[in-house]
């Protein structure tokens, strides 16, 4: 099969590899699309530990060619999601519902390779994989094993977001866009922060009341003006020292700051932050990873309706050959809206 192969940091090639082994309880999948993001671009730049040759890709949707013995809930031809936060069931969080934080997470594109490739064999295939409605598209579905689900496990049930809230999302890259898409579907007043005017106006179509570009603004001055006060909910989207504070320093007494992005080399999973007055206005600091696979029943309706729209957020599909040139891109902040590989090339 052709898969775009990490071979060291900054090393990408479209080779010819062989088809990927069945998986225990697994399924065999030909993979029809999937998102580049920006945690790809964290292995590629050298930011997160990676043993080489890799293939990445988590963002991905297909079609199932065959599945193992054992496995109850599919069968060949289903059209499927395969969400990043994989798990093998017999762990304390697997076992109380928390199965994105179990403890030998099942990560397509780490610990098995991923959706830069034609196929994909994904191990304990009833626990990992979740059925994609024939009424939304495959491109359209790789956003939801990732960004968007993501987004929704940290606004619906980690930061208990409520409607008339204001929500800041600093960072309107594909998490960032997907938070405001929500935020904005569940009745909240979103503020979009970027440094970039084309991710702004992408902002606005998702579902934003607010841009603010941060490198003509102080953010956090016109959060406060905006808001009359600050922020219910901050959401740093992207995971640098600046975003992150800037984050917190919007919210208003009481408000939460949700996390979702990661840190870059420069930062090194270190932050400093404004402990003082987290204290004084007795705000929150909330960590979210993922989602388990049991919340995408609430979540994948939401976008069979039109309610959520990650089709709005595509700029373009593109060729295997053509990731390396948007990981530079990303590296550049130059990129809008995200990119999706439908083709295999």
């Amino acid at each position: 099969m052709k898969a775009l192969v990490l071979e060291g940091i900054q090393q990408l090639a479209v080779r010819d590899v062989p088809d990927p082994q069945p998986a225990a309880l697994g399924a065999f999948i030909r993979v029809q699309a999937n998102g580049v993001c920006r945690s790809d671009w964290h292995g590629w730049i050298g930011d997160s530990k990676r043993e080489f040759p890799l293939i990445m890709g988590h963002e991905m949707t297909g079609i199932i060619e065959d599945v193992m013995p054992g496995v109850t809930r599919f069968k060949k031809g289903d059209r499927v999601v395969v969400p990043f936060s994989g798990s093998e069931g017999t762990c304390e969080y697997c076992q109380s519902g928390q199965s994105h934080l179990c403890d030998g997470g099942i990560i397509p594109g780490r610990t098995y390779s991923g959706g830069y490739a034609e196929f994909v064999s994904v191990p304990h295939a009833d626990r990992n994989l979740m059925a994609l409605p024939d009424d939304i598209s495959f491109t359209d579905g790789a956003a939801l094993g990732c960004r968007f689900m993501t987004s929704f496990h940290g606004l619906v049930d980690r930061a208990e977001l409520r409607a008339g809230e204001w929500v800041v999302v600093y960072g309107c890259g594909g998490v960032g866009l997907s938070a405001i898409n929500i935020a904005a579907s569940l009745g909240a007043s979103v503020i979009g922060v970027d440094i970039n005017d084309a991710n702004l106006d992408l902002a606005n179509e998702m579902g934003a009341h607010f841009a603010i570009n941060s490198r003509e603004s102080k953010a956090v001055e016109a959060v406060m003006q905006i808001t009359k006060g600050g922020a219910h909910v901050a959401v740093d989207a992207l995971g640098i020292a600046q975003t992150c504070v800037d984050a917190i320093m919007s919210l208003r007494k009481g408000g939460r700051q949700l996390q979702i992005g990661l840190t870059t080399r420069k930062e090194a999973g270190y932050v400093s932050v404004p402990i003082d007055t987290i204290v004084l206005r007795e705000l929150k600091i909330i960590g979210s990873l993922g989602m388990a696979p049991h919340r995408f029943a609430s979540m994948i309706p939401m976008v069979a309706s039109g309610r959520l729209t990650p089709g709005k957020m595509v700029t373009k599909e593109i060729a295997l050959s053509d990731v390396s040139g948007v990981f530079e891109s990303m590296t550049r902040s130059a990129n809008t809206g995200t990119f999706v590989v439908t083709r295999f090339e």
